[in-house]
């Protein structure tokens, strides 16, 4: 039996802060040949998750603790639709069909989301980046992206 503990989140949650990428995973799964991927991802707010979508496969994601905005978009990258995870409010995951465009935004320093995901993981198949959204490496595009999507968010809140 695999646990999820107060423990095993504030040990994933320390690694995500002492990341530079501010997030952390860790795996249940075997490897990626395993049919059904489970996952912790520890995330702190200045994360950068680039804007994605499935093509094929649903995701799921059940915050276990913090607070995060899961944000959907069009094909031309505007928000369509912002859903505030909060386990105090009562407000605990979603399911994201396949193909649509998606990211996390991240409220509260050791924020936790358990992930499930149809297997197997091949790297880089299945998955598309969003074009209109900046690469990880370009800082100070990411910054004044992230920027603006919090500013969306506020308007759309």
């Amino acid at each position: 039996m695999k646990e999820i503990s107060t423990k095993l989140l504030d040990d994933i949650s320390s690694k995500a802060i002492e990341n530079p990428r501010k997030r952390m995973n860790y795996n249940f799964h075997k490897d990626g040949e395993e049919i059904l991927q489970r996952m912790l991802n520890a995330l702190e707010p200045d994360t950068y998750l680039p804007p994605h979508k499935h093509t094929d496969k649903v995701e799921v994601f059940l915050l276990l603790r913090g607070k995060v905005h899961v944000l959907l978009f069009d094909d031309a990258g505007e928000i369509v639709e912002v859903k505030t995870l909060d386990p105090i409010a009562g407000e605990y995951g979603v399911e994201i069909p396949a193909g649509i465009w998606h990211t996390i935004f991240v409220q509260e320093s050791g924020s936790v989301i358990y992930e499930i995901k149809e297997g197997p993981y091949v790297p880089g198949v299945g998955v598309e980046f969003a074009p209109w959204a900046p690469q990880p490496e370009n800082f100070t595009e990411v910054e004044n992206y992230m920027n603006s999507l919090s500013q969306k968010v506020k308007e759309l809140k």
